[in-house]
Order: structure tokens, then C-alpha cells, then sequence
């Protein structure tokens, strides 16, 4: 049977699927394979995980460790959602979360995918530690502080199969969340700082058919002062819960109107306990430099007519700045701006070389598990320690079973 990513726009090549039980077995399974990559929850829209030899699910990989010392070691297999009700029950959190609870924890850090919020860096930042196991079966593991550190969190899973991760946690904390509709376009000029930084996590929706945002979403947490009054600026609050694509329904949304409740439960904009979605969609999200946000937005609202027939929404987050080699938020604060596009890769492919050329003046980055147009020679030279992860590849990867289509390309080429 071919196995396709959560979206179905990638049917993965390769010859076949395991699912070790033991961490005994999977090092036989990375001995005896020539070429291997390891597979999360398929939520990778680009081909980053794709390999033509053996797939490795780490579905077993699933313990949580009880935490201790302001940390807890998950299995690779882990994802956020159930990590976060274990953590909850014991009165701790994770710092921050993507849209999405149903992610695995060590796909997202390979990614270094993000939630929003000035202050908050993306999920990798919160690793202390990887366990991971290389291509002759070794088992290394590599903690904060260590020399390399910084190039093994965000590795894209080059460097070999992770299967644990000990992440940084903090005290359970409320939060509510409430949401603005209509802002105008001209208000992001002299207010967008001071919107995304007066909550703890906010994120701008729109699609790009006229000079607003349609909804602004502001995550507070409750021990925090009061987020930015948005009606000052022309906006209606929602007075019962919507979906960022407003024709459809908010069942599977995170509560909102202002009614407080658990980080985990507010954090991401939808439901653990529902599909967000039934896949039919693809993604593209590009970083610019926080400083240049606004300017970017403008430069994507003038080709919006040609976006919006293409669209399903547009969201943009804020991200911290941190020092992972191969995030793109790496020391610089960031903005990210998101495309959820209609399942139309014909046209959809056409116009990510114009959203990146309309780009091209801020210096944007790529999410690495979303779908770009930025060959080689446009990437590269963003990566100012891509010389050192080259290092770290030969030195972990030396036979290059972890390779792929997509590193050949994106970082050797």
C-alpha cells in the first residue's frame, strides 16, 4: 500500500515501512538499511521526510517520563496532545504550541515548528536534550550546553533517528482567548507591535480580498494584564467562537470569548479531539525579519487579487528569536506568513515564485516541512552555520543513510 502525507499531496517513495517495538530492534533496523529516514505524524507538507529506502514509524516510541528538575523526556512518538494532558495533570506546561495538538513532539523540533508570541521561540527551543541513534546503531545523546547542540535540535532528521527528547517545562498557567473582527489594513502601520505584544500569543487572519484582517486572535494569560483594546481601532469582537475560515464551524476550535481555561486547551486553535481538517489543502509559510513585518504584508496585499481564488486563509504569528542553526528564526525575531492554500498544486505552484520574488527584499526563510519555490542558491546563503551542520552530517551520517532528495537538494546541492 502507498503511503501518502497527512494532506495527500506526497505519496512517499520508499520501499518499505517498519515500526520497531524495542530501541534493540530499531538499531537493527538502522544497521542492516542502506537508506532510512524516520516518520512522524505525516503533517510535513514539503518532502523532507521522504526517503526510497525504509520508512521507520516511531508510533511505539511513546513513554513520558515523570518529570522532574523543571523537565520531562518524551518517546519520539509523542504528540503534543497527549503530552500536554500528562503535563497538565501534574500542574506543569510547555511553553508554547502550534495550531495543531496532534503533531508529534520530535517532528515538530526536526522542523522547528512554531506557535506565536514576541517572547515565545518556536517548539525546538525548549529541547535540553536528544537522544538519537546514528547510522551504525550508536545511541548518543547530545544535552544543552554540549558542543554541536545548537546544529542537532533543528537536524531535519539528517543526522539520524531521534527517540527521546527532554523539553524545558514551566507551571501550568490559564489562559483566555478572545477574538477581534474587521481590522483595517492601515492600522497594522502604527499598531502592530504594540497588538502582538501585549498578548502572550496572537495571531492575524486574513485572505487577502480587501484592505483588512479578518479576525485577530489574542491569547492572554490570565495572571497577565489586559491585551490591546482592538475596538480602538475599528474592530467588532466575536461574541461566540469562529473558525479562521469563517464560513466554517468552530466545533473543532479552542474555546474563545474570553472564557479562561488550561494552556493546553487554549494555546492551539483547534481541539485535540477533533480532524482539523480532512487534509484537503496545501501549505506554505515564509519568515521575515519582525522589524520589516509590515512592509512584507503590504507587498503580499498588492498581489492579493491574485492570491485569494487560491486561498482558504492566511494566518501570521510571531516568533522569538533563538540559536539553532538550521531554524529560521535563528537570531532574528521573526514573523511568519502563513498560506493555507486550496488543493490546486497546478496553481498553487505557479504562484510561490511570485509570493517569493514580492518577498525577496526582506530576506524570507521557508518553512522546511511547507511548500516553497526556493531552490539551492536562494536558501543557502540564509543559513550562515550551514558550513558547520555540513560538518555534523559527516560526522554522524557518514555512510549518508539519513539522506535524501530533499537535503541533496536544499543543502548540498
Amino acid at each position: 500500500m502507498v503511503l501518502a502525507n497527512w494532506a495527500g499531496n506526497l505519496q512517499y517513495r520508499a520501499a518499505e515501512r517498519v515500526a520497531p517495538r524495542s530501541s534493540d530492534e530499531l538499531r537493527d533496523v538502522i544497521r542492516r538499511s542502506e537508506s532510512i529516514k524516520a516518520l512522524g505524524t505525516r503533517h510535513s507538507f514539503s518532502d523532507v521526510a521522504d526517503t526510497t529506502g525504509t520508512h521507520v514509524s516511531l508510533e511505539h516510541f511513546d513513554q513520558i517520563e515523570e518529570p522532574h528538575d523543571n523537565q520531562v523526556t518524551v518517546g519520539a512518538g509523542m504528540r503534543y496532545g497527549e503530552l500536554c494532558r500528562f503535563l497538565h495533570a501534574r500542574g506543569l506546561a510547555v511553553h508554547n504550541l502550534a495550531s495543531l495538538p496532534h503533531i508529534s513532539v520530535a517532528g515538530a523540533v526536526a522542523t522547528a515548528t512554531h506557535g506565536s508570541g514576541d517572547g515565545n521561540g518556536n517548539l525546538a527551543t525548549a529541547v535540553r536534550a536528544v537522544e538519537m541513534v546514528t547510522g551504525d546503531g550508536t545511541v548518543h545523546t547530545i544535552a544543552r550546553g554540549d558542543p554541536d547542540f545548537d546544529g542537532v535540535v533543528v537536524s531535519l532528521g539528517a543526522l539520524g533517528v531521534v527517540t527521546k527528547l527532554t523539553l524545558d517545562v514551566v507551571p501550568a498557567f490559564a489562559v483566555e482567548q478572545r477574538v477581534s473582527l474587521d481590522l483595517p489594513l492601515t492600522a497594522l502601520d502604527d499598531h502592530f507591535a504594540a497588538i502582538f505584544s501585549s498578548a502572550y500569543s496572537a495571531s492575524l487572519f486574513t485572505d487577502w480580498r480587501g484592505p483588512r484582517i479578518n479576525q485577530v486572535w489574542m491569547k492572554r494569560r490570565t495572571s497577565d494584564p489586559e491585551s490591546f483594546d482592538l475596538t480602538r481601532l475599528g474592530t467588532t469582537p466575536a461574541t461566540s467562537d469562529v473558525h479562521p475560515i469563517a464560513t466554517m464551524s468552530a466545533e473543532n476550535c479552542t474555546k474563545q470569548v474570553g472564557v479562561p481555561g488550561p494552556w493546553h486547551e487554549r494555546l492551539p486553535h483547534f481541539r485535540l479531539e477533533f480532524t482539523p481538517s480532512a487534509g484537503e489543502e496545501l501549505q506554505s509559510e515564509y519568515f521575515v525579519p519582525r522589524e520589516r513585518a509590515v512592509e512584507a504584508i503590504r507587498a503580499i496585499d498588492s498581489i492579493g487579487r491574485e492570491i485569494a481564488p487560491r486561498l482558504l486563509i492566511s494566518e501570521i504569528r510571531s516568533i522569538a528569536a533563538d540559536e539553532l542553526w538550521l531554524s529560521p528564526h535563528y537570531r532574528r525575531a521573526s514573523v511568519g506568513i502563513h498560506f493555507t492554500w486550496k488543493k490546486d498544486w497546478a496553481n498553487v505552484g505557479r504562484l510561490l515564485p511570485v509570493i517569493e520574488k514580492k518577498l525577496a527584499p526582506f530576506d524570507p526563510r521557508p518553512h522546511w516541512g511547507k511548500l516553497f519555490a526556493m531552490r539551492s542558491k536562494q536558501i543557502q546563503p540564509k543559513y550562515e552555520r550551514l558550513n558547520d551542520f555540513r560538518r555534523l552530517l559527516d560526522e554522524f551520517d557518514p555512510q549518508r543513510k539519513f539522506r535524501n532528495a530533499f537535503l541533496d537538494e536544499r543543502i548540498f546541492s
